[in-house]
């Protein structure tokens, strides 16, 4: 707990209950400030607090619900700008999901790096320090100053609602592999993969399966999950390749850290075969828990409150890499 002067916390409308759990693990209140839209569209901000010599960290998150992705991220320069000039010592941008995270190489010709774009606005309007989870691709941690992880408290999880000699811990593509031989290797526990051919971006033509999950449970891993296309295609073959089942149900889970969950992504769900779809809170959840029953939520409102204290007080962040905090 901080309670005392020095640090302020701030929201913008992409997520504020992720803001309130974040100001409530420091014991502190969000920062009194107002984020409008003009008739004409643009973003108006006011902050009605000093800030003078403070150690400012801004919660948004690239979130499309209920605002848009561009909106967020224009309430979050703007807010970054009206601290900096009112003489703010330090700002820190936390952004859980970070925006225009899957634009992060030149893959053709002309093809712009949209995330060092948005790394670049941000230090532009000032902001000192950055804060997000699960990048999509790990070369885009040379932009920032504390790329998270959600994997301990994905451990934390599996360890508390599973028994692990009956896990294996599935990637569905080949590119989060790491990511899943990571947590597979931390529990002790069997992995396997898929390897997918696109027709085009986010529709998987092909799956084929490397590995054994006959009468297992299959955790699906991945870092985010968009139309679901992806997790449910893999559902359903791991459903064919023999796993587990219970009263008929196969045992197939999904962890995810960025739950985006766009156009039919619910309905996919639902119909699928995977039991649950485990998604973090980086990006507001309750409306879709309440259109699917299937959807489950991780909190790391914590984490992201203790990375804010140590950062505060100057401290390491390289514990949270392994364990969650209390």
């Amino acid at each position: 707990m901080l309670n005392g002067s020095g640090i302020k916390i701030f929201t913008g409308t992409s997520h504020p209950e992720l803001a309130e759990i974040i100001a409530r693990r420091l014991g502190l209140t969000l920062g009194k400030a107002s984020v409008t839209k003009s008739s004409i569209g643009e973003t108006d901000v006011c902050i009605f607090e000093s800030v003078r010599e403070d150690d400012v960290y801004i919660i948004n998150t690239g979130s499309d619900k209920p605002t848009s992705v561009n909106t967020s991220l224009m309430e979050m320069c703007i807010m970054i700008h009206a601290c900096k000039i009112a003489s703010a010592k330090r700002i820190t941008a936390v952004m859980p999901l970070f925006p225009y995270a899957r634009q992060d190489k030149k893959d053709k010709s002309r093809a712009p790096i949209t995330a060092k774009l948005v790394a670049n606005m941000l230090v532009k309007a000032g902001c000192d320090h950055l804060i997000t989870m699960d990048l999509h691709a790990s070369q885009i941690q040379g932009f920032f100053d504390v790329p998270l992880y959600a994997e301990p408290s994905a451990i934390l999880y599996i360890r508390s609602h599973f028994n692990l000699q009956d896990v294996v811990i599935v990637s569905p593509d080949a590119g989060g592999a790491k990511r899943a031989t990571s947590i597979a290797d931390r529990l002790g526990v069997d992995f396997a993969l898929f390897h997918k051919e696109r027709k085009k971006a986010n529709e998987v033509s092909r799956m084929v399966l490397v590995g054994h999950v006959k009468d297992k449970i299959a955790i699906l891993v991945d870092d985010m999950a968009d139309t679901c296309g992806t997790l449910c295609l893999a559902a359903h073959h791991l459903s064919e390749a023999g796993v587990r089942t219970v009263d008929g149900r196969p045992q197939v889970f999904a962890i995810v850290t960025h739950g985006i969950l766009s156009g039919n992504a619910l309905k996919n769900v639902e119909e699928s075969a995977l039991e649950k779809l485990i998604v973090t809170n980086t990006l507001p959840q309750g409306e879709n828990q309440k259109m699917c029953a299937k959807i489950e939520v991780i909190d790391i409102g914590n984490v992201l409150g203790e990375v804010i204290r140590r950062s505060h007080y100057g401290e390491s962040v390289s514990k949270l890499f392994h364990e969650v905090p209390y």
